[in-house]
């Protein structure tokens, strides 16, 4: 009791502090809210168009922030919803041309369980040389093939050429021809079935093996180039071995862009 006592002069001091810090921060508080409606009545009734250089501003900053947070919510990436398989560009346009390659197959005595295909417009780093299945309908196995070079010492855009010594890719279908070994070992003659790629033969345009053809995808580095041959690596080369060897009726390629 007596130590409340003596406390107890300065607890009242310091709740009269208190209490004085409470009342001048409402009468503040008061101030601003009075004056502030006060010029703003002011403002609205005699100078609106101030009124609007003044709101403009907080008006733009809550609009920015709004598109912000809904620029957030947008770029979330969407949970993919289980048994949902995308298709890929890609493999529409490989199923679209193998589609056209089938019936062509079979309106004309090739092989109708597989083909190969070449997409030039992937770049040479991608895997762009295709083995379809027409029975399974899917792309089976896949890898890097050169294009031509056209004469310079790098092509640096896409062209095509069926002239003996252009030394470019010809675009068409081919039928894939018998084996023979050569100046880059295992090799297959080309015979070009369109006035497109008709002279491949003459060109002697094959489809062969090079070191220079990794076995992985190179993206977005190109790889190297050919003087017109659709060149592999060796150990794809060999794959490529086993279904042609494999088959009993020609094998198709269609390079196409």
């Amino acid at each position: 009791m007596t130590d409340y006592i003596c406390f107890q002069p300065l607890l009242q001091e310091v709740g009269q502090i208190i209490g004085l810090f409470i009342l001048n921060s409402v009468f503040t508080s008061g101030c601003i809210i009075f004056y502030g409606l006060r010029s703003f009545s002011y403002l609205l009734l005699n100078q609106p168009h101030m009124l609007y250089k003044l709101c403009f501003p907080l008006l733009l900053l809550g609009c920015i922030h709004c598109s912000g947070r809904k620029e957030h919510k947008t770029n979330r990436k969407p949970v993919p919803s289980t048994g949902t398989t995308t298709v890929s560009e890609e493999t529409k346009r490989t199923e679209t041309y193998a589609g056209r390659l089938l019936t062509y197959a079979q309106q004309n005595g090739y092989a109708t369980d597989l083909a190969f295909l070449v997409d030039m417009k992937s770049s040479s780093g991608s895997n762009r040389f295709f083995v379809y299945s027409f029975e399974k309908k899917k792309i089976i196995n896949k890898g890097l093939v050169t294009h031509g070079n056209c004469g310079e010492a790098f092509l640096t855009e896409r062209r095509y050429g069926n002239t003996v010594g252009c030394n470019c890719t010809s675009l068409g279908k081919y039928k894939i021809g018998k084996k023979y070994y050569g100046r880059f070992g295992l090799a297959y003659k080309l015979h070009g079935l369109e006035s497109t790629n008709n002279k491949a033969f003459e060109r002697f345009v094959v489809l062969h093996g090079h070191s220079c053809v990794p076995d992985s995808e190179t993206k977005p580095f190109p790889i190297c180039q050919s003087n017109g041959c659709p060149t592999v690596s060796p150990h794809f080369l060999e794959t490529l071995a086993t279904y042609i060897n494999k088959s009993e009726k020609p094998i198709l390629l269609w390079i196409y862009e």
